[in-house]
């Protein structure tokens, strides 16, 4: 997986955002988070939709459906101030994790966006929880 992961970095910074790798185009962001135990730097890719005033992004921590929450998911809510990086640049954001019929929203808006997202939630007994990255 890590394999995986670096290529998907590295196509998209090669190619300003782009990921043709898995067809995930313009959807990704790379998240810089901080382990909220070892206190390294790391950079994760994850599909982003802008909120719908456009001024942020959300993020859902499916872990392709696994039991657990993938663990950029504790290190966001350990240390919220972060950059991404976008298609369009590096944008500082404070990261808020959604609750409620907020969260319920915002999910609804990635199962309508991809069918796997819909199975990732078929996979799990968790409910997959949603971040909204404001702009700082």
């Amino acid at each position: 997986m890590a394999d995986f992961t670096q290529q998907v970095i590295d196509e998209f910074r090669a190619n300003g955002g782009t990921v043709t790798l898995a067809g995930f185009g313009r959807s990704l962001v790379l998240l810089h988070h901080v382990g909220a135990k070892s206190g390294i730097e790391r950079v994760a890719p994850v599909m982003a939709l802008r909120t719908d005033d456009g001024t942020g992004w959300l993020v859902a921590a499916s872990k392709a459906g696994a039991p657990d929450n993938p663990a950029w998911y504790h290190n966001l809510l350990a240390h919220p101030d972060i950059v991404i990086e976008t298609p369009d640049g590096d944008v500082a954001v404070h990261v808020e994790e959604l609750h409620g019929g907020e969260r319920d929203a915002a999910w609804a808006r990635f199962t309508a966006a991809s069918e796997g997202f819909r199975q990732y939630e078929e996979r799990t007994s968790r409910t997959i929880p949603v971040l909204a990255l404001h702009r700082r």
